[in-house]
């Protein structure tokens, strides 16, 4: 008798399943992410010689509306399709993630500029803010009596990105 009982539950579970009454999770354990899905990731991201760009492996994941554009493009898209506990490995040309470095950004600072007491050396990273008021970083390229020289591309620019992604969390 009790052994029949399952098999009616199983029956009308699957049948629930099959006729979309329950959601997608609650039939099956491998959703999958998709445009518009809220999720959490881990990352490492390393640069084609091995080196640690960063991780949030063992801090707070990255969380993100897939599709919304917050973060690299074809990083968002390569989650696409992954299952919770997945984890996958891709690299991210320079000209699809950062793009090349631009000449425009650039440019000499006249040293009377500067803040007193700073005396920036070549390889220095000096904060700066743009008319917005919003806050950049600037990395120090030359330095002479009068002026400095600053590169405000980012530092990522110009380099592939190599991410391995592990997806933690869709909602």
């Amino acid at each position: 008798m009790l052994k029949m009982r399952r098999v009616i539950f199983l029956f009308i579970l699957t049948g629930i399943c099959l006729s979309g009454v329950l959601t997608l999770s609650a039939c099956s354990s491998a959703a999958v992410a998709k445009n518009g899905d809220s999720v959490q990731v881990n990352y490492t991201l390393t640069l084609a010689d091995g080196t640690l760009v960063e991780t949030t492996v063992g801090k707070q994941p990255l969380e993100l509306v897939l599709g919304q554009g917050d973060f690299i493009p074809d990083f968002e898209k390569a989650i696409v399709g992954m299952k919770v506990g997945e984890s996958k490995t891709i690299t991210i040309l320079a000209a699809d993630a950062y793009g090349a470095p631009s000449a425009d950004l650039f440019f000499s600072v006249n040293r009377t500029q500067l803040m007193a007491g700073v005396d920036p050396k070549v390889g220095d990273h000096l904060q700066s803010t743009d008319s917005s008021g919003q806050a950049f970083s600037v990395l120090v390229t030359a330095v002479s009596d009068t002026t400095i020289t600053v590169d405000a591309n980012s530092p990522l620019a110009g380099k592939d990105l190599t991410f391995k992604i592990e997806l933690l969390k869709i909602t």
